[in-house]
């Protein structure tokens, strides 16, 4: 869709004018909800249709500046975190919003924003050509207190892919986070496609990623129902330990983020990134 950036603008300079709200509280014990490593098989579960769709011309390589600022310490998992994560330990009162990093930065600036003024943490699984367009976005995650981690490259449909094809694109999108940041990071998201299938969570692990973040709320913020929507579907879905995926690049999403994090606090619920969901 077509971004009126000024408007965008115009959202982000009123959400930062909120009130700030809430704290964090960090978690807790191994998943406890039947998707571990004896969970249902990847095989097994149906993918989305949104997440077959022909992905966006990617990017060329750009040079990219050196790390100013280093990533927070990550706390260490639960000993029996599953390989591939679809929700965290249901037994806190915490949940994570994850963000897929791609689109107009001026819109990802803003929902960083509509976030830190609520003290809550996101974890942004970034596009690696995406970052190669935008830079200075990898600093500006981390800065805000948030968690980064790898998207693939270009965002294709990497579990149809050929080992060799999978592990270049989770590769390539490893060596931009490390240049940018210090760090590949701790989680690997696949692309176009909800789950990993056996052959990408292996092409994960070789490049550095021991597990997958995966998600069990998905309230198709892609498709722009609009704020209320958006709003409506997460706070309808979401429970302790849910791994929410939203997608950066949408401002109905923006727009949405307050009254989502307000809602959430009303359960009894706090934002933190994944890595605290599962520590």
């Amino acid at each position: 869709m077509t971004v009126d950036r000024r408007s965008v603008l115009r959202s982000a300079s009123r959400l930062a004018a909120l009130s700030a709200a809430g704290g964090l509280v960090v978690a807790c014990s191994g998943p406890s909800d039947g998707h571990g490593a004896h969970g249902p098989s990847v095989a097994a579960r149906p993918q989305p249709e949104h997440l077959t769709e022909s992905p966006s011309p990617s990017a060329s390589a750009s040079p990219s500046p050196s790390p100013s600022a280093t990533p927070f310490a990550l706390p260490p998992l639960a000993a029996d975190t599953p390989q591939e994560v679809v929700t965290g330990p249901r037994s806190r009162p915490q949940l994570a919003l994850t963000f897929h990093g791609q689109g107009d930065p001026a819109i990802a600036t803003a929902l960083l924003e509509a976030a830190e003024q609520r003290g809550a943490r996101l974890t942004v699984l970034a596009v690696g050509s995406w970052l190669d367009e935008q830079p200075q976005i990898a600093q500006r995650i981390l800065s805000g207190g948030h968690e980064l981690g790898n998207h693939t490259q270009n965002h294709l449909d990497i579990c149809s892919m050929r080992p060799e094809q999978a592990h270049e694109e989770i590769a390539q999108c490893a060596q931009r986070l490390q240049r940018l940041t210090g760090s590949i990071g701790r989680w690997f998201r696949p692309s176009a496609a909800q789950y990993a299938n056996a052959m990408v969570k292996e092409q994960a692990q070789q490049v550095g990623y021991a597990h997958v973040l995966s998600f069990d709320v998905d309230p198709r913020d892609y498709a722009d129902p609009g704020a209320d929507a958006v709003t409506r579907r997460v706070l309808k879905s979401a429970a302790a330990g849910s791994v929410v995926a939203l997608h950066m690049g949408h401002p109905g999403t923006v727009t949405a983020l307050p009254a989502i994090l307000d809602g959430l606090a009303g359960q009894g619920l706090h934002a933190v990134t994944a890595s605290e969901l599962c520590a």
